[in-house]
């Protein structure tokens, strides 16, 4: 079977395919806010977008529970747009081409937008639902979450009127979310010297690719290459005993992706060339050696291409790529508070040196506010030594646990009657909406959850098929379950 559209709970599974033929990249999602507004206008569902463009449905209670909390059920409507290098698609043209290997549901090359695609299509389920019991329902789709939670940002005061909010944009089912990790973005910038390339040089571009990449928050404490880490180390050696020259270098392109490939051009004297390419050849060794379980298809690789016009500024070279070399990545510390959890981590995600000026844009996390500043001004301190301009934006708090949430307690019983166990309680190290609207929304009782997905932000991105059925009738049992004001 390859026809998703067959699985259960098929409305589910239908109303996914629907959001999977509608392209919907981050600040690119205009055509889906159309499509929910006319979903819910075409169920004669109250149905209002804000000034930002985020789109809220009410639903009224079912008979009898007219009396419950008010739920708000949350989720975004952008989906990361990653591809395999040699995929060729317009993530703003395009639609997903999804695949079922297994148990699993996956996309042909590319994100497969089941984050929050499925948290989408299953609050669409409940809300042309007939016969699902629930207390009085809002549905809010925030836009621009993935590249700057833009849509939550912008959320104002006084528009929502639930008591409960259930963000479904979690990603290991049978797990309830209660905290989450702030963020920060830093980005520096710096103009540099560009002269002509000397004489007697050979030109190569240096490709490093076949990393897996991932979700800068939750896949960061798997410890995969970084591309842009790995070619400017690569590079600081090649420059000591080549004495290479770049042209220009780039990698990443997402700053909540790991970057997953990376390239520099660059000029080395000619009579040094057959030992360079040796060189290249012994860094893959060392890559492939060093990153031997998790990444397993590390390529790293030259080919000589043409002569570049023009090169960087040997000492502008030098300060660039050991800043670049120095700039923490990675998990910088783990939670004291709860074990397994990463605290603090930083994503070195985007990194670009052509035509005389340099960027380089990371983005910090944190589940505490003060390590998170810490290590943003870290790692601007290692850029202002090279005179870089650094602007630190986009700031979001983390999401404090309350393990007293009385809606905590309501979906623990109700997951144990259900499966017969306690669901794990947990916090994500990534960043969920759910500290944002608290701060707007003081007092709301909060709590994320969702299916089982696998490798989001990048092209290995699956969800669990049996997942999302679980996910679902727990989420319509919970609702019937939901306490009196």
């Amino acid at each position: 079977m390859s026809d998703i559209r067959k699985l259960q709970p098929k409305q589910v599974w239908n109303y996914f395919h629907e959001i999977t033929q509608i392209p919907h990249p981050s600040k690119k999602e205009k055509r889906l806010v159309d499509y929910v507004v006319k979903f819910g206008k075409d169920h004669k569902l109250e149905t209002m977008v804000d000034g930002v463009g985020n789109v809220i449905i009410r639903k009224p209670a079912t008979r009898g529970m007219e009396k419950r909390k008010g739920v708000i059920l949350q989720t975004h409507l952008d989906m990361v747009p990653q591809k395999n290098s040699d995929k060729k698609h317009d993530f703003e043209r395009d639609p997903i081409q999804t695949l079922i290997d297994g148990e699993w549901v996956k996309a042909n090359g590319t994100t497969l937008g089941s984050d929050n695609g499925i948290g989408v299509a299953t609050v669409l389920t409940i809300l042309s639902s007939s016969d699902i019991v629930h207390g009085p329902l809002e549905a809010l789709f925030t836009v621009d979450e993935e590249t700057g939670m833009t849509g939550a940002f912008g959320l104002k005061p006084g528009l929502l009127k639930g008591n409960i909010l259930m963000n479904l944009d979690s990603e290991d089912e049978g797990e309830l979310y209660v905290g989450c990790a702030g963020g920060v973005n830093v980005v520096i910038t710096k103009k540099y010297r560009e002269e002509k390339t000397p004489k007697g040089m050979a030109a190569y571009r240096i490709t490093a690719k076949g990393l897996k990449g991932g979700h800068s928050g939750v896949d960061i404490a798997l410890e995969r290459a970084n591309s842009n880490k790995i070619m400017f180390r690569f590079l600081m050696q090649a420059e000591s005993d080549f004495g290479i020259r770049i042209a220009e270098a780039a990698g990443g392109d997402l700053r909540n992706a790991i970057p997953r490939e990376a390239y520099s051009v660059i000029v080395v004297p000619e009579i040094k060339a057959k030992e360079f390419e040796k060189f290249v050849k012994g860094y893959e060794k060392i890559y492939r050696a060093e990153f031997l379980e998790t990444e397993p298809d590390l390529s790293f690789s030259c080919k000589k291409c043409e002569i570049p016009a023009m090169v960087m500024n040997q000492g502008d070279q030098y300060r660039i790529i050991r800043a670049l070399f120095a700039c923490p990545n990675g998990v910088q510390r783990m939670s004291q508070a709860m074990k397994g959890l990463v605290e603090t981590s930083n994503n070195l995600a985007i990194v670009k040196c052509t035509g005389g000026r340099f960027e380089c844009h990371n983005l910090t996390r944190s589940s505490v506010d003060s390590a998170k500043e810490a290590t943003a001004w870290k790692i601007a301190a290692v850029f202002q030594l090279i005179e870089g301009e650094v602007t630190m934006s986009g700031s979001y708090p983390g999401w404090k646990p309350d393990m007293e949430s009385p809606v905590l307690r309501t979906m623990s019983s109700v997951y144990k009657k259900m499966y017969g166990k306690i669901p794990e309680i947990k916090a994500i190290h990534a960043g969920l909406e759910c500290g944002i609207i608290g701060g707007v929304y003081k007092g709301l009782d909060m709590i994320s959850l969702g299916p089982t997905i696998r490798y989001p932000h990048s092209p290995d991105e699956k969800v669990h098929i049996p997942s999302v059925k679980k996910f679902f009738d727990y989420l319509c049992g919970t609702l019937k379950e939901v306490p009196v004001k």
